[in-house]
């Protein structure tokens, strides 16, 4: 039962810091960052359940799913959009790196108090840099994804 409060307040939680850290004029693009890293971590979560790298003992859906639909579909994906409408585009590139580093690093964190504290998350061939490494990857790709999205004043190509 303490798993699942746990699991139903970090989706809360997940979900109170986007409408609170989402301007209201940029809900489409929300939608579009939300989107596209639910693609990414779906998949990848997919994979790592499949090849035995993590364990999710606790899950939402645990006959539709060994991946974890609250991390990988809804956790993750939202702290993705705070992360790219949030990022410090006008400042240095020191300020840019530690935006980088900052995310992926208190995600891991966190993903480490739940694995030691509860049954949510059991790592079996898989460790916290990993975590680290696949958040500051797929936190990169969306950032891209997001930019070349809504880069503006490009003709686009006719067929």
């Amino acid at each position: 039962m303490k798993d699942h409060i746990i699991s139903s307040s970090c989706i809360l939680l997940s979900a109170l810091l986007v409408l609170v850290f989402t301007p209201r004029d940029r809900i489409r693009d929300a939608n579009v960052v939300f989107l596209f890293k639910q693609v990414i971590t779906w998949l990848f979560g997919l994979m790592v359940v499949q090849f035995r790298l993590i364990e999710y003992p606790i899950r939402e859906f645990p006959y539709a799913t060994k991946a974890s639909f609250a991390f990988e579909y809804f956790i993750f994906p939202s702290m993705c959009v705070i992360f790219v409408l949030r990022f410090p585009e006008r400042k240095s590139r020191l300020h840019k790196l530690g935006w980088y580093l900052f995310w992926p690093t208190w995600l891991t964190i966190v993903e480490q108090i739940i694995r030691l504290h509860t049954n949510l998350v059991q790592y079996l061939h898989w460790n916290w840099f990993l975590t680290w490494i696949t958040l500051l990857a797929s936190f990169f790709i969306s950032h891209l994804y997001y930019k070349w999205f809504v880069r503006k004043g490009v003709p686009s190509r006719s067929l």
